[in-house]
């Protein structure tokens, strides 16, 4: 393995991922003079891994990525380009507001995918795609939830053309006139379930449970119930309020804190569209297997034979699927369950290594999993960073981006 000794650190800090939480980070790194180098292609899993026509379900006001200054905000985006409030906000909206978003604070990004983080002295050596090596004090891993998708066992060994993680797909509309199951309950399943009906698919969800309506826009309830769920809706998105907002609890209730906040539900704004959706509640799925070009289904009460499944199972965080970390680096960082164990800092047992966002939740609670946490991530960080590195030496220092008259230069349109 390389040494540090022959030569200079690269830079102090190095951010791998481009999406809302690298490009916060990196934000409020460099505003402090903290030499930082980003890596990644800006919005990529956005674009790539998430349907056209999805609609954000975190509400406007946590809906914004954080920047030292607050110039940055998702309104300050639609008033530059012209543009009118209209919620909940496109998928596409929000990937041409983080792009702005990167060229105004974080302008000079390596698109280049990083290949390998190795230990190297008292630092660490990133390694690119195409083999050139930069060494840094620190590495923060954005990576957010790619390649973290879970697939349950029953689908092991089948081939992508029966069955896929809603990940996988960009583009919905390759469906239309199949039969196809939606296996899930929560948004990125309902959703998913909603696109594919509308692209001339004919669909059914299959769940372990009823789905959780969330929000106004829902099937009717209860009237006092309902008037207590609108008034006690996070704001940051998520819930139940107060407990989305907090970070850092005592780690005996860590789990159920967790799981409290982040049990499936689905916008309640998708209700009037779900009409043509078929659901099966209360089934759970014994067995797939292929059955010549089509995929059998063995459930509670009965069997079923779709075109294709989709899986609207969420993702499960285990550092190792992200396949860029050194073996006897992993081997260092402590890990519950796959994630890290993270200290003050969203530091790992590793000095010097840390990960935010999906990464996170496990230690800092379900407000990192979402846009809403970027400020209190980026915040922190930078914080441990300053207070821990004060020392370093002007010259290996960037200078910070005018980011008002970055703005200043941006297209309106």
């Amino acid at each position: 393995m390389s040494d540090r000794a022959p030569r200079s650190y690269d830079c102090e800090v190095i951010v791998i991922g481009a999406g809302p939480y690298g490009l916060a980070v990196a934000a409020h790194l460099m505003e402090n003079k903290v030499a930082t180098q980003v890596f990644g292609d800006p919005m990529s899993f956005w674009r790539r891994h998430m349907p056209k026509g999805m609609k954000l379900n975190s509400p406007w006001n946590a809906t914004h990525i954080a920047d030292p200054h607050g110039a940055l905000s998702l309104d300050a985006y639609m008033s530059r380009h012209g543009m009118l409030r209209r919620e909940p906000v496109k998928l596409e909206t929000f990937i041409d507001y983080g792009v702005w978003f990167q060229g105004c604070a974080v302008p000079d990004i390596d698109r280049r995918m990083v290949e390998r983080v190795e230990s190297c002295g008292d630092g660490f050596r990133v390694v690119t795609v195409d083999g050139e090596a930069v060494f840094s004090d620190r590495v923060v891993v954005a990576a957010g939830l790619a390649h973290q998708q879970c697939r349950p066992v029953a689908f092991d060994g089948l081939p992508a053309s029966l069955a896929s993680h809603s990940s996988e797909h960009d583009d919905l509309g390759i469906f239309r006139g199949q039969r196809v199951a939606v296996v899930g309950r929560g948004q990125s399943a309902c959703e998913s379930a909603v696109l594919l009906h509308e692209a001339g698919a004919e669909v059914e969800i299959i769940c372990r449970g009823d789905i959780r309506w969330l929000g106004s826009g829902g099937p009717p309830r209860n009237a006092v119930f309902g008037w207590l769920s609108e008034r006690l809706a996070s704001p940051s998105g998520l819930g139940p309020f107060p407990l989305d907002g907090l970070a850092k609890m005592p780690a005996g209730i860590r789990a159920w804190f967790n799981a409290k906040c982040l049990r499936p539900g689905a916008a309640g704004w998708l209700w009037p569209r779900f009409e043509g959706v078929r659901v099966r509640a209360g089934e759970r799925i014994h067995g797939a297997v292929a059955a010549g070009e089509r995929i059998a289904l063995t459930l509670d009460r009965g069997s079923a034979v779709f075109d294709h499944v989709l899986l609207g199972t969420g993702y499960r965080i285990d550092i190792v699927k992200l396949g860029i970390l050194a073996p006897d680096l992993v081997r260092r960082v402590a890990r519950h369950d796959g994630a890290p164990r993270l200290a003050a800092g969203f530091e790992s047992s590793v000095p010097g290594l840390h990960f935010v966002g999906a990464s996170a939740v496990a230690s800092y609670g379900p407000l990192t999993r979402f846009l809403a946490g970027t400020a209190l991530t980026a915040r922190e960080l930078t914080e441990a960073v300053l207070e821990r590195d004060g020392h370093a030496a002007p010259q290996r220092r960037k200078r910070v981006p005018d980011v008002p008259r970055a703005i200043a230069a941006m297209p309106r349109s």
